[in-house]
């Protein structure tokens, strides 16, 4: 059961670039749709599964944000190529410089033994979730070919980097506070 769930976050890993790949070089945008969701799905599984059958690891627990940040590192990459649009280039780069930002907070409280000071939060996991959806109704969008749904999207990675905004400064609030 541990190779299992450590299987499905190194999933997340390489569906990030295969998504990638499949979107802009083959335009096969049901293909990296499907491929995304699964790898969604395979975020909420390994983590419970981890937990419901006791085979948590701290490799596990050191690669599974990791292999988020990765996902969505392509994902985003990808829709703003696709899109060539500077609003969502720009809410993209926000979104990943927090992602890396809060890493770096993460690694300096793990250092420091303060882990607890950087522990994942419920709007952290929130953030996370909207940002999942909002990928998903971009490449929902490509799919379908439909600027609307597309439009709604764009609407959608703005909320998910108000959030991602939000996590972020509260992370470094707890991390600097006197």
């Amino acid at each position: 059961m541990k190779k299992l769930v450590l299987s499905l976050t190194v999933f997340r890993i390489f569906a990030g670039l295969l998504i990638f790949i499949l979107a802009l070089i083959y335009d096969a945008y049901l293909l990296a749709l499907l491929l995304f969701l699964v790898a969604s799905i395979s975020d909420f599984l390994d983590g419970k599964l981890a937990r419901d059958y006791s085979v948590e690891s701290s490799l596990g627990a050191t690669l599974d944000p990791i292999a988020d940040k990765i996902l969505v590192l392509f994902a985003l990459f990808t829709i703003t190529l696709i899109t060539k649009d500077i609003f969502v280039g720009a809410m993209s780069a926000l979104i990943l410089t927090r992602e890396f930002w809060v890493s770096a907070l993460r690694e300096h409280t793990a250092q420091n033994n303060l882990k607890n000071i950087t522990k994942v939060t419920f709007l952290a996991k929130a953030k996370t979730t909207v940002q999942f959806l909002a990928i998903t109704m971009f490449f929902f969008g490509f799919t379908t070919d439909n600027a609307l749904i597309v439009f709604l999207a764009s609407f959608m990675l703005f909320l998910a980097f108000l959030i991602t905004f939000k996590t972020g400064i509260d992370y470094s609030i707890k991390v600097f506070k006197p």
